[in-house]
């Protein structure tokens, strides 16, 4: 282990150990959280400490609320009463031995298992003039000092109360499936025979920040003339716990100047890579959720169990890539045609770190 994170209440009396803060959902299980929670109890006066995970839907600002309308909807909490301790103790994993030697003797270990149909971390991306934490789904790791479990009717004081946000994260699996090829006719009320297009790509799965390729085959048939072809990627976000909405974004939209001429065939190769550095601008942009003072990227595509419930995921997010032959030369110009889309699927993903577990691809 070679980072710990910690945090430590503002009265000094609880300090809480992560040896990582990625927790990596396997589509079938889901990493435990495992972690140490360092507590003084000389400061307590009789009161008791908890520590729990929740992870949390927030789809306005906190800084909102001033009709005492909540903007956060809890999807999971678990507690954990660490002092005095009740239940029985999990054997300790590798990591929590590591930070019990940093925490020393008032160290006391604590694991939660996060159900395998939840969503991963994803976050809205703000505009560049909104404040505070942004919309999305998060987890967040708190310890806190009270006379009750349930917080609603205490008020515990910041200073009683130390926490970490972590991410569960979804690696792309080491097989691949085929891609995806898509073929469209185009019959125009004009022409005798159609326009024919094929788009294809090797893969139906890329990683963030690589070129995708795409492979683009017309058969003109016509006298109609193609002026140039047009690649866009759109992230489409399904917006399902606190309300039904679709949020459509162009991540990618590029043009070129390849002109098809009538009565001629046509075979070309795009590459083309969405980049978050590119979208910086678009409020309301799904990205992987980030951790304080670190990059992050588009959100990833979302995988699902067959069956799962979609619900409660909060959000949802796909792909698409939409490839637009742009017509020309018709009799009243360009306004007698309309332009001819393919569209194509796409999963956008992190590769697998070496050493991790793969997951199985399952496709929503």
């Amino acid at each position: 282990m070679t980072k710990v994170y910690k945090k430590t209440s503002g009265n000094g009396s609880l300090c809480l150990y992560l040896g990582r803060r990625d927790f990596v959902d396997h589509v079938e299980h889901v990493d435990p959280v495992d972690g140490v929670l360092k507590i003084d109890p000389s400061a307590l006066n009789g009161r008791k400490v908890w520590i729990q995970l929740a992870c949390a839907f927030r789809y306005g600002r906190e800084d909102l609320d001033v009709i005492g309308v909540s903007f956060r909807k809890d999807i999971w909490i678990k507690r954990i009463q660490m002092y005095p301790f009740e239940g029985t103790k999990p054997p300790n994993t590798p990591i929590q031995d590591a930070l019990l030697k940093k925490a020393g003797d008032q160290g006391h270990p604590f694991t939660f298992d996060i159900p395998v149909h939840f969503p991963c971390s994803v976050s809205l991306q703000p505009a560049p003039e909104d404040a505070g934490k942004p919309c999305g789904v998060d987890y967040e790791v708190k310890a806190y000092i009270a006379n009750e479990e349930d917080e609603t009717d205490e008020k515990v004081d910041k200073k009683d109360t130390c926490r970490l946000i972590i991410r569960k994260i979804q690696y792309a699996p080491n097989q691949l499936a085929a891609g995806p090829k898509t073929d469209l006719n185009k019959q125009f009320i004009t022409a005798d025979k159609p326009i024919h297009v094929e788009a294809s790509m090797e893969r139906e799965l890329y990683y963030h920040g690589d070129p995708i390729p795409i492979k683009v085959k017309v058969n003109n048939e016509t006298s109609k003339v193609v002026k140039k072809i047009k690649i866009s990627i759109h992230q489409i976000t399904d917006v399902l716990l606190y309300s039904v909405d679709k949020y459509d974004k162009c991540v990618l939209n590029e043009e070129f100047a390849d002109q098809i001429n009538g009565n001629s065939t046509f075979e070309k190769e795009y590459r083309v890579t969405p980049l978050l550095a590119n979208n910086k601008e678009k409020r309301g942009l799904s990205l992987d959720g980030k951790l304080k003072d670190e990059d992050t990227n588009l959100a990833s595509s979302t995988i699902l169990l067959p069956n799962m419930d979609k619900q409660i995921q909060g959000l949802v997010v796909s792909y698409k890539i939409k490839v637009t032959l742009m017509m020309g030369g018709g009799l009243l110009g360009s306004l007698t045609l309309s332009d001819i889309t393919a569209e194509l699927p796409l999963i956008l993903m992190s590769p697998k770190p070496a050493g991790e577990v793969s997951v199985l691809l399952y496709l929503k």
